[in-house]
């Protein structure tokens, strides 16, 4: 991928981590204060963004799969699967914010696009449905449900707004395929790309993500993981209360999230 068409996604995602964060302080304002005429107002005009960006993103198409689910989120069926007169305001600012995160995750998982229309390049389907094939690049069988289910854990744990829990999940997903990759690679290959002499499993995670980048396993997304991500395995974040809750922002877990897609992609560009 280009410089310019990963400058537009980071652009893009930056966008969307505002309006998701945005649509969950208007929830909580619409739980406390109902139809309070000021919320409604500022949820109607956050709706308008959030149409307005999915529109971009979706190409302009109403058959997009993006457009669909959001056009989707303002109805509610009932049982006999017709559809519903109302929808209560904030269960549709909870379902826009789940469309939302779907674009989220397609824009990470991207290596590829139009110059002036990223978005119309969202791969479909849905994000959910992809988790199952996500990882059968891991070359140790034994390692793939295991990291499968991290990764549905991590993604729970960013919905439940535990966003400490959310980071080191996303954390671990992201250590255990880079080391999957550096031992599949091997140290005597891995030995020109200034590997440490030690085995793999006494490297520090900055380190493995260090040589994986530069043995040309995974490239320069790791950039853009936040401070409190790289220091995760850190002793004083792992005992009893610890001093990463409450330390973690919304913004890090979920760009956090953005880096897991992205390396994903990298290790199985054919996906």
């Amino acid at each position: 991928m280009d410089e310019s068409m990963r400058a537009q996604i980071e652009t893009h995602l930056s966008h969307l981590d505002g309006l998701i964060q945005r649509g969950r302080q208007i929830r909580e304002r619409l739980r406390k204060s109902g139809t309070n005429p000021a919320v409604m107002a500022e949820t109607r005009a956050w709706q308008e963004h959030c149409g307005t960006t999915i529109n971009q993103l979706s190409g302009g198409s109403k058959a997009h799969w993006l457009a669909r689910s959001f056009s989707n989120a303002f109805l509610m069926r009932t049982a006999d699967g017709r559809a519903a007169e109302a929808v209560p305001p904030e269960e549709i600012v909870k379902r826009l914010v789940d469309v939302l995160g779907q674009a989220v995750a397609s824009l990470s998982g991207m290596d590829s696009g139009a110059p002036s229309g990223v978005s119309a390049e969202l791969p479909a389907g849905s994000a959910d449905a992809a988790v199952r094939r996500r990882f059968e690049f891991i070359h140790n069988p034994e390692l793939r449900t295991v990291v499968e289910q991290a990764y549905a854990d991590s993604r729970r744990a960013l919905e439940q707004q535990e966003y400490d829990v959310a980071l080191r999940t996303s954390c671990g997903v992201l250590e255990a395929i880079v080391t999957d990759a550096l031992e599949h690679a091997g140290l005597e290959t891995l030995a020109s790309s200034g590997a440490p002499a030690e085995k793999i499993g006494d490297w520090s995670f900055e380190t493995r993500l260090a040589v994986a980048e530069k043995a040309g396993l995974i490239r320069g997304g790791c950039a853009r993981l936040p401070a409190v991500a790289r220091t995760y395995r850190d002793p004083s974040h792992t005992n009893g209360e610890s001093e990463l809750k409450g330390a973690v922002s919304e913004r890090d877990a979920r760009r956090t999230g953005q880096v897991v897609n992205v390396v994903i992609r990298d290790l199985d560009p054919g996906r």
